[in-house]
């Protein structure tokens, strides 16, 4: 599994087998074209989670240079042909069987992939709906959404290996610390995340029990983060979980 950086902050991720290739959220062809090149592969499948040109910039030229089959959200205006895939579905790519979670708030018809186990360790490519530390802006959805598709992706095990495609985690935990500054998980992560980025290594992926520890918009249940939001915003019902993650969500879109 590769992320293939594209644009300034996003990662194509990339599986293969060897001879053949996946890719998830190509927004740009040319990283892709090149390391389908570099390590002597064949395209035959194409992820999309959501519509945003970043994610989807690629697929056409993709596609029409490799035939490969393009797999994507049934509520979203994605460019055809392509298989359009809802909560429930499953896809066969590489030989690892992925189910689709609908997963709205971002966007109105996001979707995810989630493969149970590959190597032996179940694998999400969640797009913009989660990332380390964060989630995505509400463009399209309501903070009720987001809240239902976090939370579906919280309850998955342990080890998942979070896929996100954007390298945000700085920023985004530099949030996390504004709202939980006590949480000594979250300050050794933070830690461990500035010393691969000073490499030049990726942050991502990210596991899902840490972000259950970490990441805000996963603990908004948590009293000490919906004291926080309430801080921010003395309106917010702390208990109203809905409220505590519309709030959080404000704040951070205006953080700097």
């Amino acid at each position: 599994m590769l992320p293939l950086p594209a644009f300034t902050d996003n990662y194509i991720w990339m599986l293969h087998d060897g001879r053949q290739a996946a890719v998830v959220d190509p927004g740009d062809a040319a990283p892709v074209f090149q390391a389908l090149q570099r390590l002597g592969l064949r395209l035959q499948a194409i992820l999309v989670t959501h519509h945003h040109p970043d994610h989807v910039g690629g697929v056409d030229a993709l596609r029409d240079a490799t035939s490969a089959t393009v797999y994507g959200p049934a509520r979203e205006r994605i460019p055809e042909p392509l298989v359009r895939l809802a909560q429930g579905d499953t896809v066969d790519v590489l030989g690892l069987r992925f189910e689709v979670i609908d997963v709205p708030g971002h966007t109105a018809g996001h979707i995810a992939f989630y493969c149970p186990a590959m190597d032996g360790t179940p694998l999400l490519f969640c797009g913009d709906t989660l990332f380390s530390g964060g989630c995505g802006r509400l463009f399209e959805g309501t903070p009720a959404q987001m809240l239902h598709s976090l939370d579906q992706l919280a309850a998955l095990p342990g080890d998942t290996r979070v896929c996100c495609t954007h390298e945000y985690t700085l920023s985004n935990l530099k949030f996390a610390r504004a709202v939980e500054p006590g949480n000594a998980a979250l300050v050794h992560y933070s830690s461990q995340c500035e010393t691969l980025r000073a490499r030049g290594e990726p942050t991502l992926p990210s596991r899902m029990a840490l972000e259950r520890d970490i990441n805000p918009f996963l603990r908004v249940r948590v009293p000490m983060v919906a004291q926080a939001a309430r801080g921010h915003d003395a309106q917010v019902d702390q208990d109203d979980a809905v409220a505590v993650l519309a709030a959080l969500r404000q704040w951070k879109n205006e953080f700097r």
